[in-house]
């Protein structure tokens, strides 16, 4: 029994619904999906059936592509709306979702608390000399800006930035209590810690990227693994001792082509916990 994790799929390219198409069976694991499964709800409702037909769980939690509000009729939801429309399709085919109470891995190494979250970014991840009302202009100096801008509402709330203080506040209470009871993996389509928010070729679009707000949260809620996607750079790196994954599958143009989509899925349990060792020791 294995837990897999793949984030960034992207099925509105083709190639990739192939490729997601090819999936192997996996009777007896369970699967996280990361985020960034596509941009309508039909790209979502797509993997659904794949997923829950090749594996015996499926756990998932938005990426901001996935919140997009699209010109078509089926999403035009916006913000908050659009979210809870992705919860209940995602509970029409028993996909677990940040709505849902925390599932407690029952493979080995040991229960391990599966912590589902939807923080979103704050524009944090910033110089300090950078003011939070002046980020979104440092980073067009650049050349990048996110479609988010354009395409993510956070309809009822003011803000993107008032929208993620509330998902942080709430999350913040649910994994103080889970901390409690044992281990946890913290699974989050952005990363959670701004070292690990850098693209080489994107510096600046950094503050798309998640808050400072989680910054500790790997120590504070007893973490030993922190899933993560948005950024297509596929890595194993280990802070304080947690190990933290980016599981992103990417862009066709970003991945080797001969290789099926089983060898981009990531062991987080139990193998790769029980077998890697932290360079911190």
């Amino acid at each position: 029994m294995k837990l897999y994790a793949i984030s960034d799929i992207h099925l509105g390219f083709e190639v990739n619904r192939q490729a997601f198409a090819a999936l192997s069976y996996h009777p007896h694991d369970w699967l996280i999906l990361a985020g960034d499964i596509g941009e309508t709800s039909a790209h979502l409702e797509f993997a659904l059936r794949i997923a829950t037909q090749r594996f015996a769980k499926v756990l998932w939690v938005p990426g901001n592509h996935d919140l997009w509000t699209t010109s078509t009729l089926a999403d035009s939801a916006r913000g908050e709306e659009k979210y809870q429309q992705l919860v209940r399709l995602c509970r029409s085919y028993n996909v677990l979702t940040p709505e849902d109470p925390f599932a407690v891995w029952p493979g080995s190494p040991g229960p391990h608390t599966i912590a589902l979250l939807f923080l979103l970014y704050d524009y944090s991840f910033r110089p300090t000399h950078v003011t939070a009302g002046a980020a979104v202009r440092w980073a067009m100096e650049s050349g990048v800006l996110c479609a988010d801008e354009e395409l993510l509402h956070p309809d009822p709330y003011p803000s993107r930035q008032a929208w993620c203080e509330d998902r942080c506040r709430a999350a913040e209470q649910a994994l103080r209590q889970a901390a409690d009871h044992g281990p946890l993996i913290l699974v989050n389509h952005f990363p959670l810690r701004e070292e690990l928010a850098q693209l080489p070729f994107l510096p600046r679009f950094s503050i798309w990227c998640g808050t400072k707000r989680t910054e500790d949260w790997h120590r504070r809620f007893n973490a030993r693994v922190v899933v993560s996607g948005h950024l297509h750079i596929p890595t194993t790196k280990w802070t304080d001792g947690v190990r933290f994954e980016e599981v992103s599958f990417g862009y066709p143009r970003q991945r080797h082509s001969g290789r099926r989509i089983d060898h981009y899925l990531r062991e987080i349990l139990p193998c790769s916990l029980s077998t890697m060792q932290s360079p911190q020791g």
